[in-house]
This record gives C-alpha cells, structure tokens and sequence, in this order.
C-alpha cells in the first residue's frame, strides 16, 4: 500500500489488570499508585492508573503488526502524557500521516490516544518510522 499525508489510521484497545502488573514486572516499575488499590486510593487518581508507557506501547504493535506492518523499524517516538489511564477502558489510537518520505521509505506520524468514552486526548506524540517494503 502507499501511504499518502493525510491518512489516518484507528485502532480501539483496552489494558487489563493483569498486563498492567505483567508490564510493573517486565519494566521493574512497582510504584503502587499502578498496582495498590488502597494506596492509589489515596491519590489524586483515586484508583490505580496504568503505566504511561504501557500506554504508549501499542504504537509499536501498531507500526509493528498492523499499519504499515512487518518490516517496520522504529526510528523515533515522542510522547506527552495528557490525562491518566486506566485498566478496563476503551481507548482508540489515531494515527495520521504527516509526511512520507518514499526515497528513504519513511513516515512522520502523528501518534494519538484518545478515551473513547470522553473524547479526551491521553497521550499526544509523534512518531518517525522506516520500511522499505510497505512506505
């Protein structure tokens, strides 16, 4: 496929409990306001929030597996974390295309997530990715 600027890719997902402690022990990061009710209770959360890198990490299966797929490196990433995110909820990434270099096979992409119950925008980025089968 050839990928034009303008072109917006989706993808709806959501994290369990359970992937966010997989993701605390994979990373080390146990800081308890991701994994302890009681004490993310006592925060500005008031439950516990997922790790923003988690988050952030369905970029890669997206450029990875599904848009533009096998074959991608990832060559940068840039990522705000706007709004907290939980376990149990919808989220939608959009993708947009902002530049495709096609004689270096690379694309500049904005890179999205929004809470799909909320509208609210939760991680805002961009992202600069190389394939030279797919771009």
């Amino acid at each position: 496929m050839s990928y034009e600027t303008g072109y917006v890719y989706t993808h709806t997902f959501r994290f369990t409990q359970a992937e966010v402690a997989q993701f605390a022990a994979v990373t080390g990061d146990n800081n308890p306001v991701h994994l302890d009710e009681a004490y993310a209770a006592t925060t500005m959360f008031k439950r516990p929030i997922m790790h923003g890198f988690l988050g952030g990490s369905v970029f890669s299966k997206i450029f990875g597996t599904l848009f533009p797929g096998e074959g991608t490196i990832y060559l940068k990433q840039s990522m705000s974390f706007m709004r907290p995110m939980y376990v149990e909820t919808d989220y939608e990434v959009r993708m947009t295309v902002k530049e495709v270099i096609k004689e270096k096979h690379r694309m500049h992409v904005e890179t999205i997530v929004v809470d799909k119950s909320t509208g609210d925008t939760v991680i805002s980025g961009e992202a600069t990715v190389m394939n030279v089968t797919q771009i």
